[in-house]
């Protein structure tokens, strides 16, 4: 593709303004480890929402979405927005929780949690397993996308691409924490939005697709692979069954509670938790989260569908899309590649937008993981077994050094993968199982430190006997009953050493509770203990309330997702049917909001003063 000077001038642009902010970080974020890694716990609530934003909006995600639209249509979205029960879940059930407990990284929580040297050996794995080894993954997938776009756009090779995102990611990532990273997520969400409105704008525009109505009309009479409607945001329950199992029914019924996944963790999780420990108030947390939730599943997904749609009549065959690149290198050809190969197609200017948003894309990913992975790293393995008596510049300038070695690792792994959707699957697998326990460790006072080991372990040795089967040949089952028969096994493993594990000390538990409160029966035991009556706790977890909250929330995401696609289909009867449906559930949910917003937890008799850090929400 061919940028013009006016191109090369709104990209610099773009990048600049993004990243020009946060130089001025440098020195605040070098203070200690706290203001690295958790901004001094003083995050307003937008700030940290468009930052999970844009994190989750990575360059590789459009090349996903754009992967799964040309093989399952759009309803094979569903993999991913099943996770809004998991997004909304977190702001209603886990939100305040997280922020209560006080810990710099969520990986401090076992400590707080559990008791004994099983405690301290699921952090330092966890540090080292989450931090590097499956971090350096996620990272190498979005990675991957880059060096896709900049074939594409610039005829790079991957050494090329990923010394350019290198330098400018690593830089940055290392001199401003997370300060820095906040801001700069802050101005790309902006930047990228525009870019890919753009770019959905430009493709329904072409004169092979003819406008919505054009586009609409020639994929209606195209059957996709299998003979799926490309369009319908459901998948077909009476002709394809195995598809509607593994798209919708699996993703909506088991994967949200049950798959752990960076950004959809069952009870939050990663850098999800990293901003809600960032922020200065529980208040702050929970809007954060909800905000989150509500961009990522309404305002994003469309443009990027447009686009993938559009591709399917430009591109309807990949080998379409290698005669329009002769010099791509075939191993990156595949079908996410076809989104980047749409944006030919811009006019002069607006390929330089994109490509600045592209960058954007790219480092509020990549900035996000490497402070997280580094948190990890030092915070919770180095800090806490190894050099436990340095002061706090020595562990800044070990993240800082932790923020070099991830990028490098990760950026080897690049040469390793195929598609974003391929290492999507891979995660997802190995995930598989241990998302109950972590909606449950917070509201069962059983969950011992042993559980995690059991389930971490046996999830991961049943997911890769599975990939190991299929690779040899042996034996190969579907996804939908992997995930299944994975599900079983993790959860029956970690059941049992609940019981029969080493149990959590009294005294831990106690004070567990007594810092954080979490609600329901699961702690009757630990509540006598501690001398706490159930009925002398008045609280904002109002569980029923919560649930009321959890519905109408996933229910205002969903409509409003496919009260945009209806309209955009010309659907108008069905548009406004669901528009109605968005108003009543987005009405229930400020009301609900407003509720727990506006009472913090208190203890009857202790003075009457708020139990929790943060004081009243």
């Amino acid at each position: 593709m061919h940028l013009t000077a006016l191109d090369w001038i709104i990209a610099l642009l773009a990048v600049g303004i993004c990243f020009a902010p946060a130089l001025f970080f440098g020195r605040r974020s070098g203070k200690d480890t706290a203001q690295f890694f958790a901004s001094g716990r003083s995050v307003p609530w937008w700030l940290a929402g468009l930052s999970m934003v844009a994190t989750t909006f990575s360059s590789d995600t459009p090349n996903l979405v754009t992967d799964i639209v040309r093989r399952q249509g759009v309803a094979g979205n569903w993999v991913w927005w099943a996770f809004v029960l998991t997004g909304v879940a977190t702001v209603f059930f886990y939100a305040r929780l997280w922020r209560r407990s006080g810990v710099l990284t969520d990986l401090e929580f076992y400590e707080l949690r559990y008791s004994g040297k099983a405690a301290g050996a699921v952090r330092g794995f966890r540090a080292v397993y989450l931090g590097l080894f499956f971090n350096c993954l996620i990272m190498a997938t979005v990675n991957l996308a880059a060096c896709k776009i900049a074939a594409i756009l610039f005829g790079l090779e991957r050494w090329q691409t990923l010394l350019f995102v290198g330098l400018l990611n690593v830089v940055f990532a290392a001199h401003s924490g997370l300060w820095g990273v906040l801001v700069i997520d802050m101005v790309q969400f902006f930047i990228k939005m525009t870019a890919v409105v753009a770019a959905a704008y430009f493709a329904v525009k072409l004169p092979q697709v003819g406008g919505l109505s054009g586009l609409v009309s020639k994929l209606s009479a195209t059957q996709g692979p299998g003979g799926i409607n490309y369009l319908n945001v459901l998948p077909d329950f009476s002709n394809h069954w195995d598809i509607a199992l593994a798209v919708f029914v699996m993703p909506v019924a088991v994967q949200w509670w049950a798959v752990w996944y960076p950004g959809a963790e069952p009870g939050g999780g990663s850098y999800i938790a990293q901003r809600m420990l960032a922020s200065k108030s529980e208040k702050d947390s929970l809007g954060a989260v909800l905000f989150f939730n509500v961009a990522h599943y309404v305002l994003r997904p469309w443009p990027w569908i447009l686009v993938a749609l559009a591709s399917i009549i430009v591109y309807p065959q990949l080998s379409d899309i290698q005669a329009a690149f002769p010099n791509l290198n075939s191993k990156l050809l595949g079908h996410d590649i076809a989104y980047p190969a749409m944006l030919k197609f811009l006019p002069a200017g607006f390929v330089g937008l994109m490509a600045g948003g592209l960058v954007a894309a790219n480092s509020s990913t990549i900035l996000t993981h490497l402070n997280w992975g580094a948190s990890y790293l030092v915070h919770d393995f180095y800090r806490r077994f190894i050099r436990r008596d340095a002061d706090e510049k020595h562990y800044v300038m070990a993240g800082r050094a932790a923020t070099v070695l991830l990028f490098l690792l990760s950026s080897g792994l690049v040469f390793v993968l195929d598609s974003a959707k391929d290492a999507f699957d891979v995660i997802l697998q190995v995930g598989a199982g241990t998302g109950l326990l972590y909606l449950l460790r917070w509201f069962w006072w059983r969950i011992n430190a042993w559980s995690e080991v059991v389930a971490m372990v046996s999830s991961f040795f049943v997911s890769v006997l599975f990939l190991v089967l299929e690779k040899e040949n042996v034996y190969s089952l579907p996804t939908a009953q992997r995930l299944l028969i994975t599900v079983a096994v993790t959860t029956v493993c970690w059941v049992l050493a609940a019981y029969l594990g080493p149990q959590t000390d009294r005294e831990t538990l106690v004070a567990f509770y007594r810092k954080v409160h979490p609600a329901g029966p699961g702690w009757n035991p630990i509540r006598r203990e501690a001398g706490i009556a159930e009925e002398a706790v008045e609280r904002a977890d109002n569980i029923p309330l919560a649930l009321l909250g959890w519905v109408a929330g996933c229910t205002m995401i969903w409509s409003s997702l496919f009260t945009v696609g209806n309209f955009l289909y010309g659907r108008t009867s069905y548009a406004l049917g669901l528009l109605v449906v968005f108003a009543l559930s987005g009405f229930a949910l400020l009301r609900v909001v407003g509720q727990l917003w506006s009472s913090p937890v208190r203890i009857t008799g202790e003075e009457d003063k708020p139990t929790h850090e943060g004081g009243a929400a």
